[in-house]
């Protein structure tokens, strides 16, 4: 049963390395499944780690190789097909396509981030700088409202000058000294978990009204209110 924690861990970085393969082969429904799949994983290897009350270094060295792949190298891919299509109006299976390599800059800092993060004692119970799977969970919303053409924003999501903005700023907040309130809730009351519970109810609510393209949405809102308390709170990340 020890054990357990590092298995659901390498479904993880199976259901990652599923994922790619589908983006490559433009199966982008099969690898939003697949990465569904690996978050849940990612959720549970540290429940089923607390519950079992099991901790070690393997089980953090295997959660950073699950990570750099399910979300350090497959929002990279993700972008990557988008400037493909954005570039030259179909995506190519035919070679490399110099212009689009950009894209893999997030997957460099994501590594960046997931490197930091395993030597950071800071980082605890809430996050400074942007988590790897609200970055992904931003570009997988990008691809879906790509695929179905979510608001007629296929174009506008493809968009080079677009997509290289977003390389940009993600990978800048992927390393930010900015504090990001995490979703674990210590207890299940409304003092200490405000924030959570708003963003939650506000999450829910975009899902109803905007559907795939809340996942995007829901990650800037994200942002923007760690920035907006950041501000108000008048302090600095120590």
């Amino acid at each position: 049963m020890k054990s357990l924690p590092n298995i659901i861990t390498l479904l993880n970085l199976f259901f990652g390395c599923c994922a790619l393969v589908c983006i490559f082969y433009n199966q982008f429904m099969q690898a939003f499944g697949f990465l569904l799949a690996g978050g849940v994983a990612d959720y549970a290897d540290g429940l089923a780690a607390r519950i079992l009350k099991v901790k070690s270094p393997l089980g953090k060295e295997l959660d950073s190789i699950a990570d750099m792949v399910s979300f350090g190298v497959v929002p990279g891919a993700i972008i990557y097909q988008l400037l493909v299509y954005g570039f030259t109006g179909e995506i190519k299976m035919d070679g490399i396509y110099y212009p689009a390599l950009p894209a893999f800059i997030v997957s460099m800092f994501a590594g960046m981030r997931l490197a930091r993060f395993n030597l950071d004692e800071r980082q605890t119970q809430d996050f400074i700088g942007l988590p790897t799977p609200s970055c992904t969970m931003f570009v997988v919303g990008l691809m879906l409202i790509f695929e179905l053409n979510s608001f007629g924003m296929r174009d506008f999501v493809s968009n080079p000058w677009f997509l290289y903005s977003c390389v940009a700023l993600f990978s800048y907040l992927l390393n930010a000294n900015l504090a990001m309130f995490s979703f674990k809730f210590t207890a299940l009351n409304w003092k200490g978990n405000e924030m959570r519970i708003i963003f939650v109810a506000l999450s829910a609510l975009m899902f109803i009204v905007f559907k795939e393209v809340a996942f995007s949405l829901i990650i800037l809102c994200y942002i923007l209110m760690a920035v907006l308390i950041q501000l108000f709170s008048k302090k600095s990340v120590p």
